[in-house]
């Protein structure tokens, strides 16, 4: 006899052990199925292992979505004040970063530790090194036949929260896919999201001996922009620059670099001449950026010289060519350093305020899985949180 619960959730990630713990505070039975050795695997490697768990700033105009009113429900529904006060009644320590990222203060595994207590008091059971064999719809409307590798259970809910595609060393798969796929639900293309992005050719032999270096720039493309680091790596850019805008971004996409943010570039090229005009273009460039980088500039995008001897239309190509540097990428590094994994399940076959399928009464989609992407700086976790809480409170 197969054991019973009200709810099997598929998937020990953020969004899974979140949807658990509330489902299980409201006394349903839960059980969450993860294929790795251990729960949360992604969280322990977030932040460089000290999670960024949220962010003060969500708003749904962090997110990418086809549907960009999907995602307000459940945000409105369980803020970064609400898993922030979790955090605050487990005394583990946090900071802000920058921009509103908090991330712990000493290691991510102390939310991990957090997430899984939580269930643990809930009464949730979390079977690891499980993986799924097959699943059977019952009849008419009686839920599911879930088989594991650790035998059989029924459900009248199943939740996948099975991640998307990105990090595949960290075990992820397209499992949560070809089950919405199965189910008659359409999955929208996926891509990798942000990731670092590559050259090649000319492009990449102009850079790849600046290997390390990094600049604040505004990455531009297809009418959005985000200020921060870019760093030039052997095979292209990254940084979080980088990262914010190849969510943006596909090949043959215009993308461009403001070389000197925050300023306005012929303003400040008139102000050097004025004030320096024996020094040459690279020197001066060179106390704005990397002097290494200055003079790649000066070597083969501008003219090199004194900058007494720029004339206003010189000047003026210049400003042009800082503020807008042309940067031709030729792809993404892929899901192996992705952090995220655009597209998935559409939207417009789940229910936003629950997160259960409109086709299949008892089935729900929340995290990653689903058609939802935040930029980067905690907003991802803060959808993971709000998601599984949304579908928690409905199972």
């Amino acid at each position: 006899m197969a054991e019973t619960f009200d709810a099997v959730i598929v998937g020990g990630g953020a969004a899974g052990l979140m949807c658990a713990l509330t489902a299980g505070q409201r006394g349903r039975r839960v059980l969450v199925i993860e294929h790795a050795n251990k729960v949360g695997k992604k969280i322990l490697m977030s932040g460089g292992g000290r999670c960024n768990f949220t962010n003060t700033g969500t708003t749904p105009a962090n997110y990418l979505s086809a549907n960009p009113h999907f995602c307000k429900s459940a945000l409105a529904r369980y803020t970064p004040w609400d898993f922030i006060a979790m955090v605050e009644r487990h005394r583990i320590a946090y900071h802000e970063k920058e921009l509103g990222q908090l991330f712990c203060d000493e290691s991510s595994k102390l939310i991990v530790k957090m997430l899984v207590d939580e269930c643990m008091a809930a009464g949730v059971r979390i079977n690891t090194g499980c993986s799924i064999e097959r699943i059977v719809r019952g009849e008419g409307d009686s839920g599911f036949r879930v088989h594991t590798t650790q035998g059989a259970v029924s459900s009248a809910s199943l939740v996948v929260a099975s991640g998307g595609l990105s990090i595949p060393s960290m075990g992820a798969s397209g499992f949560g896919y070809e089950l919405a796929r199965g189910y008659g639900h359409t999955v929208l293309p996926t891509r990798a999201g942000l990731v670092p992005l590559t050259l090649s050719g000319k492009h990449q032999e102009r850079l790849q001996d600046l290997s390390g270096v990094a600049l604040p720039v505004t990455a531009s493309c297809n009418g959005r922009s985000f200020s921060n680091q870019l760093l030039i790596t052997h095979r292209g850019v990254s940084g979080p620059s980088i990262l914010q805008i190849s969510s943006y971004w596909q090949p043959g996409d215009d993308l461009r670099l403001d070389l000197l943010p925050g300023r306005d570039a012929m303003d400040w090229l008139l102000t050097q001449q004025r004030e320096r005009p024996a020094a040459e273009l690279k020197t001066v460039l060179g106390d704005a950026m990397p002097k290494r980088f200055a003079q790649r500039l000066c070597e083969l995008w501008l003219s090199n010289k004194p900058m007494k001897q720029y004339n206003a239309p010189e000047l003026k190509q210049l400003a042009a060519t800082l503020s807008a540097w042309p940067l031709v990428a030729s792809g993404t590094e892929g899901y192996r350093t992705a952090e995220v994994t655009l597209g998935g399940v559409d939207t417009d076959e789940v229910s936003s305020s629950t997160m259960m399928s409109k086709r299949v009464p008892g089935l729900y989609f929340i995290g990653e899985v689903i058609d939802v992407t935040g930029w980067l700086g905690g907003y991802n976790f803060q959808w993971a949180w709000a998601s599984g809480h949304a579908a928690g409170v409905a199972v």
